[in-house]
């Protein structure tokens, strides 16, 4: 600690004094974009052109607030254009700039485009895309979807984005993405995310950033890539928020509530919202399995139908203080409650060849589970001079508590004598607790002539106990201790730096090369077993990205990078869960983490228009692993790492507007997947090409209508042992504005055929298993919102957070 405070110390005091160094060899054009009644426009575009050609220069998009800041080294008379659809086109007077001058437009109002259509007045919707060097934004405010989902729905409906049934999210036929929520990370684990992301109206989401390869800035965790979801900010200098009420049936009744509130007054700045959830489905599994005896095929056939029930109550409170324009501090609090209640039965029918005897067996499954999270954050952000050099620091905290309790009850008999049947069970007590703390400082420093330099340092410590206690008891006996109860302790500190450069190779050619540098300290005890698994490994993970503007209409974006997975915390615990008599899963101490190596090449044609070509290799990768033995025919599940894996990806994007009211994002994407290893004395070798089709059609309908139509169909595809079979599905919804737009009523209909089926086989070495799936995702869901504002307009500094940690909780 005494040394990396010092080298922070250093490093700081470094950077803060290249603050003096920067000229001023630029002209700088600057300025912020409004519609008529002097709302804020994000996302415009603004362009520098020359006065007399019209060739294009220079330009930016404008942020979150409308405002745009533009560099150029030209000099002579240019003119000033902005553009965004649904609005007329704004050109300024001719004026001149050479290198030193600053000229700042103010506050430019542009005027909104109106079509009719059947004699009712509707605009053209924003574009839902924007392409940029780093990442992908899709805007989501506005959209039928996001009015009566949740997070985790507008997720899954992003481009190159899948959430699979378990609701692990894949990104660009990847898995391992970081999910973070204005640039600070969730630090929660698959289950945990999506109960949280559930828990989150999408009305509160502005925009969702995707970023295939990021820079060295983010945590170098995650194979597969970032997505940002960036929230609405406040634009009321006073009060605004909103209140919803709905529910969604699929079979079985969920129903949720939120408020949001904003307030801002004087250089305070306060946040609160509170959301209550219910998610629950009908889970039917069907599996059969076939083990090879001596005598010939043991045939099993086994039901389950699982209700689960998911409550789960959330809190967001945050506060800003800003000192003047140029320094804010302020805190975030988050903390949440999650109930969870799984009762589940399973029949099983077992033919054995060399006898006519048909054995039963018969379990009930009921877990309960209580998950409680306590995060808390303090920040600074400082501007440090005016040509823009910015110091960010956070320190995070996270306390987890999450506990479970299972009673897997069993009967077995043989053919028609049920009322003769043994009975077992077995008694599951699991205990975990987590704590993290983190902390990291950012540097910024622009150099002019577009050259940007960045920096930073963070280190996270990480401390977990995991107390998994089991017990059997056979008939009416009492229960009697396990010999697999296990107590794991898992401690964590990684130490990163990074450093980042932004420059130009020429005017058309930019480019952005980093590198992170982390050192990992990483000590797993089972206290039962007396044993200690200790890591100690020092990695350097580079990122490069080149944008080259071949016209002002077609640019093509160069990505690179070197990324790591991190197993989930709960994986490395060396425990045994019952699944149910016959099916088992343990813990493997010895998980190492996954190396992914990505390249990625974006053709973009007009901001719109996107073919990109993607390949990843990673080695070390995590693999879930099905083992049977023949002897006792049960089977075993487990995370292994596998040698090596390739995925290759082609994906096209092409946004058609039909009508000025009907606009479509359409989305093809194939994946070719290579797995190599082995596994045991097999090898496994495979290989499978598979495609994603994605087509999604917004109507702006009269009458304060909007309606939206999506649907998805999933190739054939091989995930490791597992080979998934083709299937698709289809969602819609309407929502109508009433009260001048401030309430409004959604509904939304998902699966609509009842075709979001997962079928799978696994034909490996000596298994031979099918599985057949389906999560009750038929359903429709309902939303009423209600916004109320009340104030003048003002604007909220962005602030960061620290990352990774808590992505690997369980």
């Amino acid at each position: 600690m005494k040394i990396t405070t010092q080298l922070f110390v250093f490093l700081l005091s470094f950077f803060l004094g290249l603050s003096n160094l920067a000229a001023k060899e630029f002209a700088l054009i600057s300025g912020q974009v409004t519609d008529e009644k002097g709302e804020f426009l994000p996302f415009v575009n603004v362009a520098l052109m020359d006065a007399s050609s019209g060739a294009l220069l220079t330009g930016a998009v404008t942020t979150d607030d409308g405002k745009f800041q533009i560099e150029s080294v030209n000099s002579g008379e240019v003119r000033l254009m902005i553009s965004s659809i649904g609005f007329e086109t704004f050109q300024s007077e001719p004026f001149e700039v050479k290198p030193g001058t600053n000229k700042d437009f103010g506050a430019i109002a542009i005027k909104e485009e109106a079509n009719n259509l059947s004699e009712v007045t509707v605009r053209a919707t924003r574009p839902e895309i924007i392409v940029e060097a780093d990442k992908t934004t899709v805007n989501v405010e506005g959209t039928v979807m996001a009015e009566g989902n949740t997070a985790l729905d507008v997720i899954a409906r992003s481009p190159g984005v899948y959430v699979d049934q378990d609701n692990n999210i894949n990104l660009n036929g990847r898995p391992g993405v970081t999910v973070m929520i204005n640039d600070r990370q969730t630090y929660m684990s698959a289950a945990d995310l999506a109960s949280f992301l559930r828990s989150m109206p999408a009305d509160n989401i502005k925009s969702i950033e995707i970023i295939n390869n990021p820079s060295s800035r983010f945590d170098a965790e995650g194979g597969a890539g970032v997505i940002n979801i960036v929230l609405k900010k406040n634009n009321i200098d006073g009060i605004f928020g909103n209140v919803n009420l709905g529910g969604m049936y699929n079979g079985i009744y969920g129903p949720n509530t939120g408020v949001s509130v904003n307030v801002k007054k004087g250089k305070w700045t306060n946040q609160a919202s509170l959301n209550y959830n219910e998610f629950n489905f009908l889970n039917e599994l069907d599996i059969e399995r076939n083990f090879q005896l001596e005598q010939g095929v043991s045939n099993f056939q086994q039901r389950s139908d699982i209700g689960m029930y998911n409550r789960s109550l959330f809190f967001n409170g945050a506060s800003d203080y800003e000192f003047n324009k140029n320094h804010s501090v302020g805190f975030n609090v988050q903390a949440s409650r999650y109930n969870g209640e799984d009762l589940g039965n399973s029949f099983t029918e077992i033919n054995n060849p060399g006898t006519e005897d048909v054995f039963f067996l018969k379990s009930d499954n009921d877990t309960g589970s209580k998950n409680k999270r306590l995060f808390g954050n303090f920040h600074y952000v400082g501007l440090l001079d005016s040509t823009g050099t910015k110091l960010t620091s956070d320190i995070d905290f996270t306390k987890m508590v999450s506990s479970s309790t299972s009673l897997l009850s069993n009967s077995s008999w043989v053919n028609e004598n049920e009322n003769q049947s043994a009975r077992d069970f077995i008694l599951t007590l699991n205990d975990m607790d987590y704590n993290i703390f983190t902390a990291k400082v950012d540097f910024t420093k622009p150099l002019g002539k577009g050259r940007v330099l960045e920096a930073g340092l963070k280190g996270s410590w990480v401390k977990s106990d995991n107390n998994l206690d089991l017990s059997k008891a056979e008939e009416e006996e009492p229960f009697q201790p396990d010999p697999n109860s296990n107590r794991f302790i898992y401690e964590e500190n990684v130490l990163a730096a990074y450093t980042s450069y932004k420059s130009k190779f020429s005017e058309k050619v930019s480019f952005q090369a980093g590198l992170r540098t982390e050192y990992s300290d990483i000590t797993g005890t089972s206290v039962t077993l007396d044993q200690v698994n200790q890591q100690r490994y020092i990695d350097l993970f580079p990122s490069l990205y080149v944008q080259q503007k071949v016209s002002k209409d077609y640019q093509i974006i160069y990505n690179a990078n070197r990324r790591i997975s991190r197993p989930n915390y709960r994986l490395l615990n060396p425990f045994i869960f019952y699944i149910d008599p016959l099916t088992t899963e343990v813990g493997n101490p010895n998980l190492r983490p996954q190396y992914a190596h990505n390249l990625e090449m974006n053709h973009v044609l007009k901001g719109a228009y996107q073919f990109t070509v993607g390949y990843s290799m990673t080695t070390d990768v995590f693999q879930q692993i099905f083992t049977q033995d023949e002897e006792s025919r049960t089977t075993t599940t487990f995370t292994a790492n596998l040698d090596k894996s390739h995925v290759f990806n082609v994906r096209a994007m092409i946004p058609v507007e039909i009508r000025p009211w009907w606009n479509t994002s359409n989305m093809l994407q194939l994946t070719n997947s290579k797995w190599k290893s082995m596994i045991g004395d097999a090898l496994l070798d495979v290989s499978q090409t598979s495609f994603m089709l994605r087509s999604q059609h917004t109507l702006n309908l009269p009458g304060g209508f909007k309606a939206e139509l999506m649907g998805i169909y999933m190739g054939p595809s091989q995930y490791g042992q597992a080979m998934i079979k083709g299937f698709g599905w289809v969602d819609a919804g309407v929502t109508k504005t009433m009260m001048k737009e401030k309430l409004t009523l959604t509904v939304n209909a998902t699966d609509l055929f009842a075709s979001q089926i997962i079928r799978a086989d696994v034909q490996f070495d000596n298994i031979d298993t099918q599985f057949r799936q389906y999560r009750s995702t038929q359903g429709v869901r309902f939303t009423l919102r209600y916004k109320f504002a009340r104030g003048e307009s003002f604007r909220v500094a962005n602030r960061t957070g620290s990352s990774e940690e808590r992505d690997r909780l369980d």
